[in-house]
């Protein structure tokens, strides 16, 4: 699919004036906000964006401060219990 999106030419031409490909920095951008939100996985966002390798997906994500891994509720909740169970 294709998609197109419309810019005033005054804003597209400071917008392009910073730097890089345009129209991957829109697609970049649109792929990190739905991954943020869920809406894509990380196998899907590495293909969107064509990356061959998760190192690269991984640099990525590490360069737009996105950070994986972090615990969840659920985690935090079973490390409470557990050191409520040592005493602690």
């Amino acid at each position: 699919m294709d998609l197109t999106i419309h810019i005033p030419d005054e804003l597209a031409g400071d917008l392009a004036a910073a730097g890089g490909d345009l129209a991957r920095r829109a697609l970049e951008g649109f792929a990190l906000e739905e991954y943020k939100s869920g809406r894509l996985s990380k196998a899907a966002l590495r293909r969107l964006l064509g990356f061959s390798t998760r190192d690269q997906l991984n640099g990525f994500l590490k360069a737009h401060a996105v950070l994986d891994d972090l615990p969840t509720m659920a985690d935090l909740e079973g490390e409470m219990q557990d050191l409520r169970s040592l005493g602690l």
